[in-house]
């Protein structure tokens, strides 16, 4: 019984880990051990690393781990594009040297073997079309054609010149001082890709996060199926209940086939919690885009609108502020002057409960079957888009 206490306790601890580090900045969270946690996870625990090498190494010891850290996060690198084909790669060739000796199954047939490798070649290709497909890069030649495109709102996004550049920027574009480009629709920088997620390779993107959730989601359900499988052609059930006399039962049964299967099978166990934990991760994270390209909106822009709205709203607060304090002191002038009637003095609104909602208006929301087929079909493969850049000129 103390292999299933210490995994229920791994499992808490990996979640705890992997919570705060997502999730620690969360306002729900604030002042909670949480939040510690994030910030030790993502700060602090490199800032003692710092100071650790300082002390052991001097300022030239500091100044390598630096320079390393400029390169790996300001500087396009393959880093952790090398680190992906290096998980994606182990994962696979852990699956088929512990699963595929067990295939054909009771469960599973001899087709998995194949549609395993293809599903693996299939997210790769998908990796690869993000990874070099220009994301949308705005030049002197395009750039007239994508001011038609995007026109501005002239609420997040104004008519202004790129200081890098020394083009117009478009709107719903930014310059990204890793790539050292103005990218047209800017999502974000992923890492990963080592490329901007731009207009011409969201679609690549939302691609390769689905197709991971399905991938990493089958391969749960198919090594689940295998050891249920062996459990099936074993007959452990059957010798557990006649030859050890446990009650055959969910309760009785479920400690002893958990210990048997971790006993005998752990590193399909650890794949299956694996690759469920990464299948959870990937459906946030394909929800949240796939979210953005429904309203048409960008990572960007979404830090854009919270900002304009944050500012908006406290910009109304305090008009609304300073009528109640010209208004307080309009009554302390006129004292003498009691108003008509008391009850009504009392339940006067205050002028802050008058504050003006602020609305955010994203003209660039063209109806979610539009916006899906922007993504689909980017306004810079049509036609269109090399006519606008003749009407212009």
């Amino acid at each position: 019984m103390d292999i299933p206490w210490l995994l229920i306790i791994h499992g808490l601890i990996t979640a705890l880990v992997v919570v705060s580090f997502l999730c620690g900045q969360w306002p729900i969270f604030q002042g909670t051990p949480i939040e510690r946690i994030h910030r030790f996870i993502t700060f602090g625990a490199y800032d003692y690393f710092l100071r650790f090498v300082g002390f052991v190494c001097g300022e030239k010891g500091t100044h390598v781990i630096l320079s390393v850290e400029y390169f790996c996060c300001d500087r396009p690198n393959p880093i952790l594009q090398i680190i992906y084909l290096a998980i994606i790669g182990g994962t696979y060739y852990l699956i088929a040297k512990s699963c595929f000796s067990y295939i054909p199954g009771h469960y599973l047939s001899g087709i998995h073997r194949y549609a395993s490798l293809l599903g693996v070649g299939v997210g790769i290709l998908l990796f690869l079309l993000t990874c070099f497909t220009d994301a949308g890069t705005v030049n002197a030649e395009n750039v007239s054609q994508y001011i038609s495109a995007y026109p501005y709102d002239n609420i997040i996004f104004t008519e202004k010149e790129c200081f890098t550049c020394k083009i117009p920027k478009p709107a719903r574009s930014k310059h990204c001082g890793i790539c050292g480009r103005c990218v047209a629709r800017f999502d974000h920088h992923c890492g990963w890709m080592n490329n901007c997620i731009g207009e011409r390779n969201t679609r690549y993107f939302l691609a390769f996060l689905l197709w991971h959730f399905l991938l990493c989601l089958y391969g749960a359900i198919a090594i689940g199926l295998v050891l249920a499988g062996r459990l099936k052609e074993l007959k452990v059930v059957y010798i557990l209940t006649v030859y050890y006399g446990i009650e055959n039962s969910f309760s009785s049964l479920a400690p002893h086939v958990v210990q048997w299967l971790l006993g005998s099978y752990n590193i399909q166990i650890l794949l299956t919690v694996f690759l469920a934990i990464v299948s959870l991760l990937l459906a946030g994270f394909f929800g949240y885009h796939a979210n953005l390209c429904r309203t048409n909106t960008t990572t960007n822009e979404t830090f854009k609108w919270q900002d304009y709205i944050n500012w908006q709203r406290k910009l109304n607060e305090a008009r609304a502020s300073a009528a109640a304090l010209k208004s307080s002191i309009s009554g302390m002038s006129s004292e003498r002057k009691p108003p008509k009637s008391k009850w009504k003095a009392f339940f006067r609104r205050s002028p802050l409960e008058d504050v003006e909602v602020v609305v955010k208006k994203n003209v660039y929301d063209k109806g979610t079957f539009h916006n899906i087929w922007e993504v689909i079909y980017p306004l810079s493969t049509r036609r269109s888009f090399s006519w606008r850049k003749s009407k212009s000129t």
